[in-house]
């Protein structure tokens, strides 16, 4: 899978390699992220790789919730069908998701969490295995509407690409391929559940448990902290580090894990004092501080 997207994303190993993980783990991801990174070519590559379907939605501020999930829609001789909308596919962009309005942003709240979507009181599943990528730039927010922690914390990780190195760069512009266009890889959804139902099963120690738990409630009661991570966030980092571990090729986590993954998992899940923003604090600060106090765990002990 990795070979599929860097055929587009190059020079990003450790971003892909967390979007891979984030669709293993079926979580949903938001790309943060100044224009022209590739943060759209990145969802269509995850498409390519694990050989899904895709569907875009570009938000803007007359998008409608129902332009979202669809409709139904009334014949003038009579009957009646529903027609699905973009969501129903297995790597959904959202792009710019915090250009349109709250109340179309809370179309996704339901399919995030239940994979399924509700029209005319009807519950459709949708296919699996299911991941919204989304994408906002943190410039031009004028307009915006930023998304609310509810809907924050229903995102998995949150990455960041920034500009790729000098070399990586010079290989895009001596003409590298704009999409992957490799052979299709062996994979399907079928597949790829099946990978997803393998992390599953990766062994986590209550030792690893009780560790993930001491630093999630740190991050409660930090005097910087505001909000800080939710028992959803405790789930999001066991679903991550088994499959973070599994791709590693061992069966079991370790504390590790866990701190290769906290920024990205924590990050986007803590609300900072209006002082300590100010001051230019940011969530990776207070995660070091979390992890600083949390009980070290000797990594032979899983």
């Amino acid at each position: 899978m990795s070979d599929v997207v860097e055929e587009t994303i190059i020079g990003k190993p450790g971003a892909v390699r967390l979007a891979l993980v984030c669709l293993l783990a079926e979580g949903h991801l938001l790309i943060e992220d100044v224009p022209g990174v590739g943060k759209t070519s990145l969802a269509r590559a995850l498409a390519t790789a694990v050989g899904g379907t895709w569907g875009r939605i570009q938000f803007t501020p007359d998008l409608l919730p129902t332009d979202i999930t669809g409709t139904l829609v009334l014949h003038p001789g009579g009957g009646e069908e529903v027609r699905e909308g973009p969501i129903f596919a297995n790597i959904v962009l959202c792009d710019e998701v915090n250009r349109a309005s709250p109340k179309t942003q809370s179309a996704l709240l339901e399919v995030m969490e239940e994979r399924q979507v509700t029209i005319d009181r009807d519950p459709r599943p949708v296919p699996r295995p299911f991941v919204v990528v989304a994408t906002q730039n943190p410039v031009e927010m004028a307009g915006t509407y930023p998304l609310p922690e509810a809907q924050l914390d229903r995102f998995l990780m949150r990455i960041h690409l920034g500009y790729p190195d000098h070399d990586a760069e010079v290989r895009m512009l001596r003409g590298a391929p704009a999409s992957a266009t490799g052979a299709a890889p062996p994979f399907d959804p079928p597949t790829v559940q099946a990978l997803i139902r393998q992390a599953e099963t990766t062994h986590i120690a209550d030792s690893i448990l009780s560790h993930i738990v001491t630093i999630a409630d740190a991050t409660r009661n930090h005097p910087l902290v505001t909000l800080g991570v939710s028992p959803r966030g405790g789930k999001a980092m066991v679903a991550a580090t088994r499959v973070y571990a599994a791709a590693a090729g061992r069966d079991y986590v370790v504390p590790d894990d866990i701190r290769a993954l906290a920024v990205p998992v924590f990050g986007h899940r803590i609300l900072l004092t209006p002082r300590a923003e100010l001051d230019g604090v940011d969530p990776a600060r207070v995660l070091d501080d979390a992890l600083a106090t949390a009980p070290m765990i000797p990594t032979g002990v899983h």
